[in-house]
């Protein structure tokens, strides 16, 4: 197969119309451990990214990185303080976490018909 057939093969083709979205940008950002504990940490409180690079055991710049991920994927938003804006607070948005919950539901819900329609089908004589 040439390079050309495999770049347009049906296989590829639902993967590449969803490049680039919510979910796409979400999931990406949570494939790392360090990102799943700052979002984890967050969930209990907004936090300075120094406070969350102590807690996480990373540098600052390392942290600076993984924040910026995080912004560009949506999970978290940045406010500065109103006393000092160097100061910036970040703090989880609810709308990606709520868009992959529905994602894992509907697919959750999915593989449950199969399985069933796969079940009703073992048992027939």
């Amino acid at each position: 197969m040439s390079k050309a057939a495999r770049a347009t093969s049906p296989a590829q083709a639902p993967s590449a119309a969803r490049a680039g979205t919510g979910l796409d940008r979400t999931l990406a950002a949570l494939a790392d451990p360090c990102r799943r504990q700052v979002v984890d940490l967050l969930r209990e409180s907004p936090r300075r990214p120094g406070d969350l690079a102590a807690a996480t055991r990373v540098s600052f710049p390392a942290m600076s990185r993984h924040l910026k991920t995080l912004r560009a994927s949506g999970l978290v938003e940045e406010e500065r303080d109103e006393f000092d804006s160097r100061v910036r607070i970040y703090r989880l948005r609810p709308q990606p976490m709520a868009e992959l919950k529905k994602w894992l539901q509907e697919t959750e819900a999915l593989w449950s018909r199969q399985l069933e329609a796969l079940r009703d089908h073992l048992r027939k004589p």
